[in-house]
């Protein structure tokens, strides 16, 4: 498993609610990573070490010193800013069994000083299966305000992004064959 795999599971797991409980002994924190699941077989008590280190010095935890003498590593804000973005990798749109005819458009003007937002947007627009109209103009047909919200959210870009639901488009058939709506 890659480092920054492991720092992404080690954050989410943080994000939904979980401590890890550090001591003198591995048996501890390896307890509540038994808890959840085998996704976590095979890694290295080394790896954890090293990958909690690294979100502890880059300031994504905080240790907490606990009555028993153990220390529990906990997410702070930092923490979760970097977990949403990794469950913004995760996002997925659902897709209803019947099409209503309507189109979400989504279309940005961010600045130049802010490319790197404006690739990233990019990006997470392909990833959800958006199809690139233009350069900074995607097209989706089904309901996905609170995906799209997630990511502006994310980027602190609202400002700069519009979302549009138009019931038509004048490439529609086209639009309709790339997303195989003839069946919907």
């Amino acid at each position: 498993m890659k480092r920054g795999e492991l720092k992404q599971k080690i954050i989410l797991i943080l994000l939904s609610g979980l401590t890890l409980g550090l001591s003198r002994s591995p048996k501890q924190y390896f307890k509540v990573l038994n808890l959840t699941g085998k996704a976590w077989e095979g890694i290295r008590q080394d790896s954890i070490r090293r990958t909690i280190k690294s979100l502890y010095k880059g300031g994504f935890v905080n240790e907490r010193l606990n009555k028993d003498g153990t220390v529990s590593i906990v997410i702070n804000d930092k923490g979760r800013k970097l977990a949403e973005f990794y469950s913004l990798d995760n996002l997925k749109i659902n897709i209803p069994a019947i099409w209503d005819g309507n189109w979400r458009i989504v279309i940005f003007d961010i600045p130049e000083k802010f490319k790197k937002v404006r690739e990233a947007l990019r990006m997470h627009l392909r990833n959800l299966g958006f199809y690139e109209l233009q350069k900074s103009v995607f097209v989706y047909p089904f309901p996905c305000l609170r995906e799209i919200d997630l990511v502006v959210k994310f980027y602190n870009a609202r400002k700069y992004i519009r979302l549009i639901a138009a019931s038509s488009i004048d490439n529609e058939l086209e639009l309709q064959r790339k997303f195989n709506l003839k069946n919907k």
